[in-house]
């Protein structure tokens, strides 16, 4: 516990703050390089590199969001992914709003429903031309159903191995729904084949650094807030949440409210994630929602470190990064990759990468005071 402790307390030195504010100014820079410098010049970043580390962001807040819950609280989610597919669909129904006439049929339902015989748009689609509107869906839609779901379990005291089963079983049966036709979500096929953001171009570079600069906002101040969290009073009960909960009742808490708060804003910050992820991406589907996605999200988190913050938006990129490498150079060899990594993560390095690192400036520190002796 001492030594989980110090780490926690180093995460957030000056060294690290200054860090993350290098972190930022490089990645905002990204964008603009891309604008400013045409392609061949030595300062030019591609538009695929824009893209790729757009996405990463993405999926470095859902970590975050998943660390606050497991890393914080002790509450291991195997389901965060419906609420990130939930962000993505609820925008991405915006965008298909926004093709109109543009599609391939030239109707002004979106072409999978006029493929499939729809006359007119189902009542929940209603007022979804409206991009506020779906902002708020965004936001709305995965924070009720976190709410009403961790309500009744968090009530009926469902916790450890039991509450991660019923969250993959949720989003499973999320999956399932999705991929029927007849609940008018695009099917297997999902979203895609976007066109205009808010009358611009969701290909034109310039929206992409829009989108890109939004998502970099977006997981700075993300991680400004969960660091207050965390480190005020709410912080500390939900920590005792996860240490000991039993006793945190015994004092007097009742534990139920602080679990369904950081359950409900994980949730919300997941669905935020989604929304940045469909457009930069161009395309949502009920694969989003496997339970083999939730999964990566824990990897993410483990292999940085739970119970840091850093830790699992590190962790996202590195994860991430092999993701993209080997399904480019070995594509039949990642999933085994993948296994071996969890593996490594939870026999030899249970406080991931910044753990490790952790332990390293120790041991260097421990050796330079015995030779100053």
């Amino acid at each position: 516990m001492i030594t989980s402790l110090r780490v926690k307390q180093g995460l957030f030195s000056r060294p690290v703050w200054a860090a993350i504010a290098a972190f930022t100014l490089v990645a905002a820079l990204l964008p603009i390089f891309n604008l400013l410098f045409a392609e061949g010049h030595p300062l030019h970043v591609s538009a695929y590199t824009v893209s790729l580390v757009g996405k990463f962001m993405c999926y470095a807040l859902a970590a975050l969001a998943l660390d606050l819950v497991w890393g914080y609280t002790g509450i291991l989610s195997l389901g965060h992914g419906v609420f990130f597919a939930l962000g993505a669909y609820a925008h991405g129904m915006y965008l298909m709003r926004a093709i109109g006439a543009e599609g391939q049929y030239q109707s002004a339902l979106p072409d999978f429903m006029v493929f499939l015989d729809w006359k007119t748009y189902p009542w929940y689609w209603a007022f979804t031309e409206h991009f506020w509107y779906c902002m708020a869906l965004v936001v709305l839609v995965p924070g009720v159903l976190a709410f009403v779901f961790g309500y009744f379990a968090f009530r009926s005291r469902i916790k450890g191995v039991y509450f991660s089963i019923i969250t993959q079983a949720m989003t499973y049966a999320f999956m399932l729904l999705f991929f029927r036709n007849d609940t008018g979500f695009g099917g297997n096929n999902g979203f895609t084949d976007f066109k205009t953001i808010l009358g611009y171009s969701v290909t034109a570079p310039a929206t992409k650094a829009v989108l890109f600069l939004l998502t970099l906002a977006f997981l700075v101040i993300a991680l400004i807030g969960a660091r207050a969290i965390v480190s005020s009073k709410l912080g500390r009960v939900l920590q005792g949440v996860r240490d000991g909960e039993a006793r945190l009742m015994f004092l007097g808490y009742n534990p139920l409210w602080f679990k369904l708060f950081v359950w409900t804003l994980s949730a919300v910050l997941c669905g935020i994630a989604g929304a940045l992820y469909v457009p930069q991406v161009g395309i949502i589907n009920p694969s989003e929602m496997s339970p083999a996605n939730s999964i990566e999200m824990v990897v993410w988190v483990a292999v940085g470190g739970r119970g840091t913050l850093i830790g699992p938006i590190l962790g996202a990129f590195t994860v991430n990064g092999l993701k993209s490498w080997f399904t480019a150079a070995l594509p039949e060899l990642w999933l085994f990759a993948l296994g071996l990594l969890f593996i490594v993560v939870t026999l030899f390095m249970q406080q991931g990468i910044l753990g490790v690192l952790a332990k390293l400036k120790r041991k260097k520190a421990a050796i330079v005071a015995e030779e100053a002796a």
